[in-house]
């Protein structure tokens, strides 16, 4: 599924793909020649400077010179051409990969066990897409590799069969020790470094969430340093890349030299033929060098597949039919022995010790787990068989945690509804008791939160996400301690708030408090008893 999801990257990019391979056999075989006519006729006008003045005046270097700079301007306009197409195709395509990759996440039962955090979702789709960012410039490359050799070998070919021979079979000989030896010693590598660097920034989104904790207990030297030796890992592994890409390198260094020597004892053609030669032969295994190079990142772009692929691994939730009309009528949950049936507007209370599992049936009810130990049904059909879209046409949440975006007021408020009116956002923080407080802000609803709603206290934060569970306009209200946070005077006049637009809307409401001061809202209690923790 990764490669689908590559090749489906890249196929709209093919265009510019195509134009970059062009590119880049045109700079290949440019800076090939380039080099080769420079030796011959660098050559050749040596051998004319030492058979004296007639050899000097019969020595034609208008011609070999104009060829030279032509071919170095050809070389650099089609080298530039190489890189602005190739990394433009490569950003362009893998930007749309990254929207699929999130696409699939947010597809998947958020209750997915192998559904990864959102530390490892940031590096998933930071370096390893990278990674294969790296593997559509390096196909151009290939290309530029293959015509680079064909013009050494054209160029050799000028001295002989046996130089031009001797060539390929170097590059031949420097390409299978490359392909051999690359897995065996960079794959580890490569492994350990990308595991090293996802545990990194796992770890560190884990400690920016709750670095005011941290500073408040004073154990910020302490998670500092348990980065520290996270971060001594990844250089490690770097280093270990480093230094066996580096040996690597070094054989087709010596794999090259050793056949230029080569090229020059077989040869028996003329001097400046014979330099033309050798300078072509260094050329190709120069341009040679961008298909080892490729080799030697195939460890690193296997290893990012293989991560990636446990993204795109993840199931999306199986389809439900639709809810049929009435069938969202009644909810009955398991309730101490007995079955809980609860009418369309109904307004219930769910207590019991800490523990006890009221958050779990409540996001098990609204489709994030599937792990509440009570029998929960819409209808006469189990929440586990309906369909995520459909649940959230019917519940609004406002979490425990209370989450928000990294954005501004209004932004946040949208995620109910993007089609929301500011009028509408003013009137349900008026209910939530927020508007006076996001008028104080400097840009009213327009004021930046920053990450996770930094910029708010926690009461704030829970009214917040009230005020967007109010938008949202759905038959059934959850909310799991909306009060939590809060002074007394503003839980009564929240709860006076709340009570006014139930009645006007005739909302049903799924209520989980453990203070007494929303109690008046709720019709009905049901105790939960505690239950075992689930393995």
């Amino acid at each position: 599924m990764t490669g689908d999801l590559v090749a489906l990257a890249l196929r709209p990019r093919r265009g510019l793909l195509w134009s970059a391979i062009g590119a880049a056999v045109l700079a290949a075989g440019a800076s090939v020649w380039l080099l080769a006519i420079s030796g011959w006729f660098l050559t050749g006008a040596a051998l004319a400077g030492a058979g004296g003045m007639a050899a000097v005046w019969a020595f034609n270097y208008l011609l070999p010179s104009a060829g030279i700079r032509g071919l170095a301007i050809v070389r650099t306009l089609a080298r530039y051409g190489e890189r602005l197409l190739a990394h433009q195709a490569a950003l362009l395509a893998f930007a749309d990969l990254r929207p699929r990759l999130f696409a699939r996440l947010a597809a998947a039962s958020p209750a997915d066990p192998a559904r990864p955090g959102g530390g490892a979702i940031a590096a998933h789709l930071g370096g390893d897409v990278e990674a294969l960012e790296d593997l559509a410039v390096r196909k151009v490359a290939i290309g530029g590799a293959l015509a680079g050799a064909a013009a050494g070998i054209a160029g050799a070919l000028l001295a002989g069969p046996i130089p031009a021979l001797v060539l390929a079979a170097g590059l031949a000989l420097s390409l299978l020790l490359t392909g051999a030896l690359a897995p065996r010693l960079l794959t580890a590598p490569h492994r350990a470094h990308g595991a090293a660097l996802q545990s990194l920034k796992a770890l560190y989104a884990e400690y920016a969430d709750c670095g005011v904790e941290l500073a408040i207990y004073g154990r910020t030297d302490h998670a500092a340093a348990i980065l520290a030796r996270k971060a001594l890992a990844v250089d490690a592994a770097c280093r270990a890349i480093a230094r066996r890409e580096a040996l690597l390198q070094a054989l087709h260094l010596v794999a090259g030299s050793i056949t230029i020597a080569a090229m020059l004892i077989a040869t028996h053609a003329p001097l400046p033929l014979a330099a033309l030669a050798a300078l072509a032969g260094a050329g190709a295994f120069e341009a040679w060098g961008g298909l080892t190079q490729s080799l030697l990142q195939r460890a690193r772009v296997s290893a990012a597949l293989g991560r990636l692929a446990q993204i795109t691994a993840l199931q999306p939730r199986p389809a439900s039919p639709p809810l049929s009309a009435g069938a969202g009528s009644e909810l009955s949950f398991g309730w101490n022995g007995q079955t809980a049936l609860v009418r369309p507007g109904e307004r219930i209370r769910l207590t019991g010790p800490s523990g006890c599992g009221k958050s779990r049936l409540v996001e098990t009810l609204v489709g994030l787990r599937a792990d509440a130990p009570q029998g929960i049904a819409i209808g006469d059909r189990p929440v586990s068989d309906i369909g995520l879209d459909h649940l959230r046409r019917l519940f609004a949440l406002s979490a425990q945690d209370a989450p928000l975006i990294a954005g501004t007021v209004a932004d946040n408020l949208r995620l109910a509804r993007p089609d929301v009116t500011e009028a509408d956002m003013w009137a349900a923080l008026a209910t939530a008791c927020l508007a006076e407080t996001v008028h104080a802000l400097p840009q009213a609803l327009d004021t930046w939160l920053g990450s996770a709603g930094a910029r708010l206290s926690g009461g704030q934060r829970k009214r917040l996400s009230l005020a967007r569970a109010l938008l949202a306009d759905k038959p059934w209200l959850v909310l799991d301690e909306p009060s939590e946070g809060l002074d007394l005077a503003t839980e009564r006049q929240l709860c006076a708030n709340l009570d006014m637009w139930l009645q006007e809307t005739g909302t049903g409401l799924i209520l989980i408090n453990h203070r007494p001061g929303l109690d008046r809202l709720a019709q009905r209690c049901f105790a939960l008893q505690a239950v075992s923790p689930v393995a």
